[in-house]
């Protein structure tokens, strides 16, 4: 088992990478249709939760034989606190992450918006994909490119280069939204270092697709207008959003520092 280990080792983040990839291709495979049916949403969500369930159980019976490094990093639920300090947090996420690549990619080309808009149909599919977005997904995606990858390595300097290699893997993944998919991954995984707990990033994970979501809904209702780039994929919120997000935020971290005192 040990010679095992040591083999399978160095190759971890690209055994994850791939087997990521795999389980998310496999899970999309019913919305190949460019108008997906009820009955292939639901096969998404079925496939989605077998995929979690497995890769749960390989994390738990398997992956601690093999590297028992990997118990260093916990799955325990954390306080309701944290989970809702995370949530709030979130939106801000999404405002840094939008500017900050809108900024990187206003260096070498000229970024083209336009106000995003839908049709009643368009906006029920990307609500069904919201829901999937916020409850399946990002557990699915932390357990493969955080848990399985970063865990079984017990130097911290390992760790991040791991952490950076996986953010890579999984910008790629995201093909036109490469360069906020690596941010929001790298944070993800310097989160779950430090922390030693998944489902900090799970929930951030969450709570990032979550503010996405409620925008298509902000802009259907006329609430207000948010700017998009589709290549690379940027939302820029207007100031309305801006500053519900920031103040979102100051609450969110004010109940994360009551948790610690």
């Amino acid at each position: 088992m040990k010679r095992l280990s040591t083999i399978l080792k160095p190759l971890i983040p690209i055994l994850a990478a791939a087997y990521g990839l795999m389980l998310i291709y496999l899970t999309a495979l019913p919305l190949a249709d460019r108008n997906p049916s009820l009955g292939a949403e639901a096969l998404t969500w079925l496939l989605t939760v077998v995929a979690i369930a497995i890769t749960y159980f390989l994390i738990q019976r398997i992956q601690p034989k093999l590297f028992p490094e990997a118990k260093q990093f916990s799955m325990k639920s954390p306080a309701f606190s944290i989970v809702a300090g995370l949530i709030l947090i979130a939106p801000l996420w999404n405002l840094v992450e939008a500017y900050a690549v809108y900024g990187l990619t206003s260096l070498i080309a000229t970024v083209h918006t336009e106000p995003i808009s839908s049709t009643p149909d368009e906006l029920r599919e990307d609500l069904i994909a919201g829901v999937h977005a916020v409850l399946l997904a990002p557990l699915l995606e932390e357990l493969c490119f955080r848990q399985l990858a970063i865990s079984p390595f017990r130097r911290r300097r390992n760790q991040i280069i791991v952490c950076i290699l996986m953010a890579l893997l999984f910008g790629i993944l995201h093909v036109r939204n490469f360069p906020g998919a690596f941010l929001s991954a790298i944070l993800y995984g310097f989160l779950f270092i430090q922390t030693r707990n998944i489902w900090y990033p799970v929930i951030l994970h969450a709570g990032h697709n979550l503010a996405a979501t409620l925008l298509a809904l902000y802009c259907f209702f006329d609430i207000g207008q948010i700017q998009m780039s589709k290549s690379p994929v940027i939302i820029l919120p207007d100031t309305i959003v801006t500053i519900a997000s920031v103040t979102l935020a100051l609450i969110g971290f004010v109940i994360l520092k009551s948790k610690q005192s």
